[in-house]
């Protein structure tokens, strides 16, 4: 699958280009998708933004050629998507994904990896493999339970339903809902607008936010950890720069 990467202006974006499989990922292309994220990393973008082209976000994992009877399932998740999934989510910049169509499996996982999610209205997100026989992935699990709770969740795998890009922001999965013939632009101007920010301490929430996620914490020590982040921004130029511009009631101009 061609994994298209281009970047303007300090935005990276990344493009899942295989259509006729609907975006679908096998090992090959997880690596490019890596090696894409990589080079974007290298070339210190400010703002990321990842697609898929044609009719589908992505469709999961591309099991055209996937033999059951020798299938390693848990090597091939373990092994090739969850780094994958852990490098999406330690970008060192803002990420959005813009999701249309089908995203399933693997490509839910991609939009779970990613910090923003612009779900368009026809979007098509759930659980389909009750009709293969095998389970919901890439940490679907984790988001539907704790977006949906146990009976939803449940509600969703057992029946192989699919909620609409409407109704899956509704339910608090994704961050907003975007007309589909909209959400390219929209999302690119979201992503150039935050390009222009304080990279620090966009950083900064980003991490707070993944520790909320992955190290739940009390209220007390999230706000300690605030307080040490805040304390850390204080020093740098983006902050003294942000301050100025308030205080001399201009825009900021962030490096």
């Amino acid at each position: 699958m061609p994994i298209e990467l281009t970047i303007n202006d300090g935005v990276a974006e990344i493009v899942l280009n295989d259509p006729g499989k609907l975006n679908a990922l096998d090992e090959v292309a997880l690596a490019d998708l890596s090696r894409a994220y990589s080079d974007a990393e290298e070339a210190a973008v400010r703002a990321l933004v990842l697609r898929g082209e044609g009719r589908a976000f992505c469709a999961g994992r591309d099991i055209s050629h996937v033999d059951p009877a020798t299938d390693d399932a848990h090597g091939y998740l373990a092994d090739v998507v969850t780094p994958v999934l852990r490098q999406i989510s330690g970008f060192p910049a803002p990420t959005f994904a813009i999701a249309t169509g089908a995203c399933l499996g693997v490509g839910l996982g991609l939009l779970i990896a990613s910090d923003v999610v612009y779900v368009a209205d026809t979007a098509k997100i759930g659980s389909p493999f009750a009709n293969l026989g095998a389970t919901l992935d890439s940490g679907s699990h984790k988001l539907f339970f704790e977006r949906l709770g146990a009976h939803r969740t449940l509600d969703l795998i057992y029946t192989a339903e699919l909620m609409s890009g409407t109704e899956a922001v509704a339910a608090g999965l994704f961050s907003r809902v975007v007309p589909e013939a909209d959400i390219l632009g929209f999302t690119r101007q979201r992503a150039q607008r935050v390009s222009a920010g304080p990279a620090k301490a966009f950083l900064a929430s980003k991490q707070l936010v993944r520790r909320l996620r992955d190290e739940p914490t009390g209220l007390w020590q999230s706000l300690e950890d605030e307080n040490v982040a805040q304390g850390t921004l204080s020093s740098s130029d983006d902050y003294r720069e942000g301050f100025a511009a308030f205080q001399e009631k201009r825009k900021p101009v962030f490096g």
